[in-house]
């Protein structure tokens, strides 16, 4: 049962974390198989996500309910926010990696096998001819011929989405210390709206990708870094267009209040991290 330990809250065991293990692992195993051409894939990775989503609107809900319920206390409310900080330093990291890879092929490795450097051996035996330039299809063209993305027509107007995206979140926390609920509500919804364009307009341009440029996953170090990134940023937006919509659906019943509103916070702290990751591969990967 849940208990208080004095001024803090002690919450009751619960089977949330494995089952959002167990279905975090289909989803994976599911996903690398179907990638694969496994035809089983498919319906791995949907059980996956099935479980996914179970867990998150059953752990999720009971927080909400805690929360509604005058459980917490502010020295939860600290916990709660030392949490997101960590999480989302653990995001910075985890799109830095992405990054220094970018980096590190672009600037070391093709570098190399163009004979700078270290590399003159490697492309004096192996890759002779070889031109080392940006973006590449690799040595002896392995990665096929392919074309790249223009940065300044949908990769810009998508920037402007999630810019746009950012201002409209910003304008929902300023309602809500207002305690003006209608345009709360408002703001939310322009900011998920904004959120599931962005994403239709990415598998667009996936789309284009694939079928009209020859840009694909298999296309060199440049496919493989250009669908990591933003194929994981797109996932991003997703999920936090989701929270989003959650947290609209709460405003709208009355949640939240100028004073005590972290789920909120949350979330638009998620957000704009989402939106400043963009910035970054919208320079490092489309324009320059």
């Amino acid at each position: 049962m849940s208990h208080a330990n004095g001024s803090y809250y002690v919450p009751h065991g619960t089977r949330w974390p494995i089952i959002g293990s167990v279905g975090l692992f289909t989803l994976v195993v599911g996903a690398a198989n179907w990638m694969n051409g496994s035809s089983s894939g498919q319906w791995v990775t949907m059980a996956g996500a099935a479980i996914v989503l179970f867990m998150m609107f059953g752990w999720f809900g009971e927080v909400i309910r805690e929360s509604e319920s005058g459980m917490y206390s502010k020295q939860v409310d600290t916990s709660f926010r030392m949490g997101m900080i960590w999480f989302i330093f653990s995001e910075v990291m985890f799109f830095a990696a992405f990054f220094g890879a970018l980096y590190y092929a672009r600037s070391f490795i093709v570098p190399w096998l163009g004979g700078e450097g270290t590399g003159a051996m490697t492309n004096e035996l192996l890759w002779q001819g070889y031109e080392p330039v940006w973006p590449t299809n690799g040595p002896a063209n392995l990665g096929g011929d392919f074309k790249t993305i223009p940065a300044f027509e949908l990769p810009l107007f998508n920037t402007l989405l999630l810019l746009t995206s950012g201002f409209t979140v910003t304008m929902a926390h300023w309602a809500l210390k207002k305690m003006q609920r209608r345009a709360l509500v408002a703001w939310l919804a322009a900011t998920v709206i904004l959120g599931f364009v962005f994403v239709y307009f990415q598998m667009e341009e996936y789309a284009h990708a694939y079928h009209e440029l020859g840009l694909t996953l298999g296309s060199g170090i440049y496919g493989s870094t250009f669908f990591m990134l933003t194929g994981f940023h797109g996932l991003h937006v997703t999920l936090g267009a989701i929270m989003l919509l959650i947290i609209m659906i709460r405003c709208a019943k009355g949640h939240f209040t100028p004073q005590e509103h972290f789920g909120f916070e949350a979330v638009a702290w998620y957000w704009h991290f989402v939106d400043v990751v963009w910035l970054g591969l919208f320079l490092f990967v489309y324009v320059l």
